[in-house]
């Protein structure tokens, strides 16, 4: 039983692993780079292989599959980036993982709460040595209206956290979460989007809900909403987004995620020219605030997302019932 890592963190993941491969009596082996043609084989004779989010599509894992490969096990709870129909057609199993919600829900709200008090822009300026007052005027989140797009467990626990700071919370989710209604409003889209100072989003990628804030999203949204995004960066029409940034009809957008991050975020790219015009213009923005999809980053959800492979990976090859496969 044997696990290859890709794309492992020797800084922070890797005790993790020999902690869990020492407990559980599985082998692993890792590369710091991320899968390519050019280390395909470094897989060959391992049972599974355990990636975080890159190009997992049809392709990619006939190569795999071709080398032993039967398991694939996502170092993440996103898993958009694996074709799935190929996947059961080849037979290969996929897993996912889950780590605490409080991670990722109390960085969005750290999102919000800068984003509200322009506290990017404030710092920036202050590097510069310019302490004035003058366009740095912010907003109390306790007197915004607050939509929450998805109420799983992330978005749930956002909201939890966000009803001691007394604001008004709206939530829209195809499944409403019995256990909020003390603490959100179930609403439409349509009234989520015309009511809400804040909009943040909690759901996964999929085809029904690509771009799902585009330019008739932002159309029928409240002039100067923040828009917030820890999720996935498909859910966003980043072009229609920087047209409303430019129109003025979304007043600021904190983001950890961003389309065509693949290649980007996690590489040092210090001193490269970076061919993604999104990034380069949403940086330029003083209402805007980028990081790079690091919401999910503490020592509790690093433990837990390697934890969750080893599982998986014992489930699958013992024949057991996989807690985070996904079919």
């Amino acid at each position: 039983m044997k696990i290859f890592f890709y794309s492992l963190r020797e800084y922070d993941e890797l005790d993790f692993c020999k902690k869990y491969s020492k407990a559980m009596g599985i082998e692993f082996g890792y590369s710091a780079e991320y899968p390519s043609p050019d280390n395909y084989d470094l897989a060959s004779g391992y049972d599974g292989v355990s990636v975080t989010p890159c190009d997992f599509s049809a392709p990619v894992l006939e190569k795999f599959h071709k080398r032993g490969v039967r398991y694939i096990l996502c170092r993440s709870i996103g898993y958009d980036h694996v074709d799935l129909q190929k996947a059961k057609e080849l037979g290969m199993r996929v897993s996912n993982v889950t780590y605490p919600p409080s991670g990722v829900a109390n960085y969005a709200i750290m999102l919000m709460m800068m984003a509200c008090r322009k506290a990017d822009l404030i710092l920036r300026m202050a590097d510069m040595q310019n302490f004035s007052l003058k366009g740095k005027i912010g907003r109390d989140i306790s007197h915004c209206t607050i939509g929450v797009i998805g109420t799983g467990k992330i978005g749930a626990t956002v909201i939890k956290h966000l009803s001691a700071f007394g604001c008004r919370i709206l939530a829209y989710d195809l499944y409403r979460n019995p256990s909020l209604q003390d603490m959100a409003e179930y609403v439409s889209l349509e009234e989520l989007y015309g009511e809400s100072d804040i909009i943040s989003l909690h759901t996964n990628a999929n085809e029904s809900n690509y771009h799902l804030l585009d330019e008739q999203a932002f159309s029928r949204m409240k002039k100067g909403v923040i828009i917030v995004n820890t999720a996935r960066g498909k859910l966003i029409d980043t072009e229609a987004l920087i047209h409303a940034l430019e129109e003025g009809r979304v007043g600021g957008a904190a983001l950890d995620v961003l389309e065509h991050e693949d290649g980007l975020y996690y590489y040092d790219r210090t001193g490269d020219v970076i061919k993604n015009p999104y990034l380069s213009i949403l940086r330029s923005y003083p209402n805007v605030i980028l990081s790079p999809h690091t919401a999910f980053y503490t020592m509790e959800d690093v433990d837990d997302m390697v934890k969750g492979c080893f599982e998986s990976f014992y489930a699958f090859v013992n024949n057991l019932p996989a807690a985070h496969e996904v079919k």
